[in-house]
């Protein structure tokens, strides 16, 4: 199996992905000592779903994150680069729609979703700024987008030792757990080249969303962004910091 670098070619992401289809779920919630599931019900009350809305939930891998927004009465389509993933998903939740698609360039028309959702995959994307402006495309005016991904632990002792594991001991982890290292060594590699809260922001606002905002979770190891697609507003000036 190709080791995806930071290039990020989407080949080798989706042949990587495909590879831990399997049991990346039972993986993520070992890594992560079962935080995982507290970071999706955050972003999952972020996007405030209603019945019948339309969401987009991107890199929705086996549908884990898109499930619950579904059961909430929302439209969902879960859509991923890799069909290995869809496979999994579509054979544990039949009743959901997934979609290949790649972010860069999603396969639906312009303002097709009420919300639009990614958890853990922006960061591997090759170019996060394409990405942003296809999920504003796809975005209804007054609709929203919600980006749960990894970032910067704010307290310096504690970001060093989260740096720590994430080089030596999930790697080795994952190894056991999931019978593949690599593909988590990818994951350490993404995460520290990956932006801080505020620069994230600031490419949310360059795509055109307004109103962002980002509110830390597990001390900023992972950070939930929300923007919103209202464009009789003016682009927001600065970045509003949640408590």
């Amino acid at each position: 199996m190709p080791r995806a670098g930071l290039d990020k070619d989407t080949r080798d992401v989706a042949a990587m992905f495909d590879a831990v289809a399997h049991r990346y779920d039972v993986t993520n919630d070992v890594l992560s000592l079962g935080q995982d599931r507290l970071w999706r019900k955050a972003t999952l009350e972020a996007l405030a779903v209603g019945r019948g809305d339309a969401v987009l939930d991107l890199a929705a891998g086996t549908g884990t994150s898109a499930a619950p927004l579904a059961d909430r009465g929302g439209r969902v389509v879960a859509c991923d680069l890799s069909l290995g993933m869809l496979t999994v998903g579509k054979q544990r939740r039949p009743d959901l729609a997934f979609v290949a698609g790649d972010a860069q360039a999603l396969p639906f028309a312009d303002a097709s979703f009420d919300a639009v959702t990614i958890s853990f995959g922006l960061r591997n994307v090759p170019d996060v700024g394409i990405a942003l402006r296809e999920m504003f495309r796809v975005t209804r005016p007054g609709g929203r987008v919600v980006v749960c991904e990894f970032s910067r632990p704010t307290n310096k002792a504690f970001r060093a030792v989260y740096q720590q594991y994430l080089t030596r001991a999930l790697p080795r982890v994952a190894g056991v757990v999931a019978k593949e290292s690599d593909a988590y060594a990818y994951l350490a590699d993404t995460i520290a080249a990956w932006p801080d809260q505020r620069e994230l922001g600031t490419r949310m606002r360059e795509a055109g969303w307004t109103k962002v905002a980002f509110r830390n979770l597990s001390g900023g190891i992972v950070a939930l962004h929300r923007g919103f697609r209202q464009v009789d507003e003016p682009v927001s000036a600065g970045i509003e910091a949640e408590a």
